[in-house]
């Protein structure tokens, strides 16, 4: 079985954002602490990622499109995800 990378799907960092912000202020919060929140997300799913993914979490919260193409080199990594697939 290939591990193939897929093309990055385009994202409008500005609308999920917005998206994110509205539903956190219809719950109650401010918009402070609505992108609070999502700045304390962000950092909490960095620190749960492998290193190599942490600069394309940084740069989708930077509004820039992420490189992902780096991270196909990474055989060890992804490459251990397709013994979950049956792959050897």
């Amino acid at each position: 079985m290939q591990v193939r990378v897929l093309s990055p799907v385009s994202f409008s960092l500005p609308i999920l954002i917005n998206e994110l912000t509205s539903r956190l202020m219809a719950i109650g919060l401010s918009e402070e602490m609505a992108n609070k929140a999502i700045a304390t997300a962000a950092d909490f799913a960095k620190s749960k990622l492998p290193e190599p993914f942490h600069s394309a979490l940084d740069d989708f919260m930077a509004g820039n499109t992420p490189d992902l193409g780096g991270l196909a080199s990474l055989g060890g990594l992804l490459g251990g995800l397709k013994g979950l697939f049956g792959g050897k």
